[in-house]
């Protein structure tokens, strides 16, 4: 089978809930993967940044291989004997008195939301049913009828309604916006992206995070930070709040938790927070598995042992002045933190960032439009400085020829 083929079958069996660059991959090691004509690419989108660690992992797939052969699955209907090292593990890492495992950032986000509602009711005293979260515009925090229900996308929300009610939308990085709207008794909390990822490496003004906490904090509203995409040292520190010593009240992980190999997803909290949440009232059947544990300790591991915080904060830095360097009409702004970034794109003869990833596609490096306009550049963290520059010149060629 050819590339055509592949896809000309997904079009048929599949819903078409998404449209894929036209590539068909079949193996991925460290920042490379290759089609199934054996080209081989960059590959500069990391699905989403939750491949932070590289494809496959010898030391992640090594833990999820040894703990598939052992025990995959329980549910939390029973103690398994893994779940308990997970859960020490990653408290202790990120400061936390508890974490909530789950399975993906949408399943975290709404974790976060029912913690802060319950919490609302039984610690801060809003009346029953009144608790509002107040939200930003351009966020993306997954695709649950909930979660869009506070989406600004029309591509996210057109056509689900009756939405959910309680969100407050206010403009992101727009301190007196949100100012006013902590002003009304009943806000239990403050959701946010530290960088908006979806809408194009929307990266706030310096202390924007911080005055926000700040606001958080004398209002009695939790913080809560969906660092699912931001989070796992992709922007050049362990969480993007850390730039700005912010801790959340919740904080909402997923993505590079796993280092791409399997679905994990946690949300962490103190006791005061956490605790509001009683047996039966939140689960998953897949939340808390054991092989999920194994995947996600090795995962955090790799990040520490290879110091690839540190690592994504100085390539991060060399990656936006050379792509500052490239004097294109097309290049409108360069954008990000650490290896999270973005160009902006102006739209010449027709020719939008679609048209640029495709060329780029042909020349060997794999990155994705987001919003028509704006084009996401994040590699595996693992990347060297020699690929880094390889990579440059790859995106320097292909827009020389538009």
């Amino acid at each position: 089978m050819k590339t055509q083929d592949y896809i000309k079958r997904e079009e048929k069996f599949g819903a078409h809930n998404y449209h894929p660059l036209p590539v068909v991959l079949e193996r991925g090691e460290g920042i490379n993967v290759w089609d199934v004509e054996g080209n081989k690419y960059y590959d500069f989108l990391s699905a989403y940044s939750a491949v932070n660690q590289g494809h496959c992992n010898p030391k992640i797939i090594n833990a999820l291989s040894e703990q598939a052969n052992k025990l995959t699955l329980t549910s939390r209907a029973f103690y398994n004997n893994v779940l308990g090292e997970f859960e020490e593990y990653v408290t202790k890492f990120f400061g936390y008195d508890k974490v909530l495992p789950m399975n993906s950032g949408a399943e975290g986000d709404e974790t976060a939301l029912k913690l802060c509602r319950k919490w609302a009711y039984e610690k801060k005293g809003i009346p029953e049913n009144k608790a509002k979260i107040v939200v930003c515009e351009g966020n993306f925090h997954g695709r649950t009828i909930t979660i869009i229900s506070m989406s600004t996308d029309p591509d996210s929300y057109k056509g689900y309604g009756p939405y959910t009610p309680g969100f407050e939308v206010v403009p992101y990085n727009d301190i007196p916006a949100l100012e006013k709207a902590l002003e009304d008794p009943n806000v239990a909390g403050f959701l946010v992206e530290p960088i908006q990822g979806e809408a194009g490496v929307y990266v706030p003004d310096d202390g924007y995070l911080s005055t926000a906490y700040e606001l958080c904090r004398k209002k009695n509203v939790l913080f809560i930070a969906d660092e699912v995409q931001t989070g796992i040292a992709r922007t050049g520190k362990l969480l993007a709040c850390d730039h700005e010593n912010v801790r959340p009240d919740i904080l909402i992980l997923g993505k590079a938790l796993s280092g791409g190999v399997y679905p994990v997803s946690a949300v962490l909290a103190d006791d005061d927070i956490m605790l509001v949440i009683k047996p039966g009232e939140h689960g998953s059947t897949f939340g808390g598995n054991p092989l999920a544990a194994k995947v996600a300790i090795a995962a955090l591991e790799v990040i520490e042992e290879e110091k690839l915080a540190e690592h994504a904060d100085k390539l991060g830095k060399i990656f936006r002045e050379e792509l500052k360097k490239i004097e294109h009409p097309m290049v409108n702004l360069v954008r990000g933190k650490g290896l999270l970034n973005a160009i902006v794109i102006e739209p010449k003869n027709e020719k939008t960032a679609w048209d640029v990833c495709v060329a780029l596609k042909n020349n060997g490096l794999l990155a994705k439009p987001t919003h028509e306009h704006i084009i996401r550049f994040a590699p595996p963290l693992i990347i060297t400085e020699e690929q880094l520059m390889e990579s440059v010149e790859i995106i320097r060629k292909t827009l020389d020829e538009f």
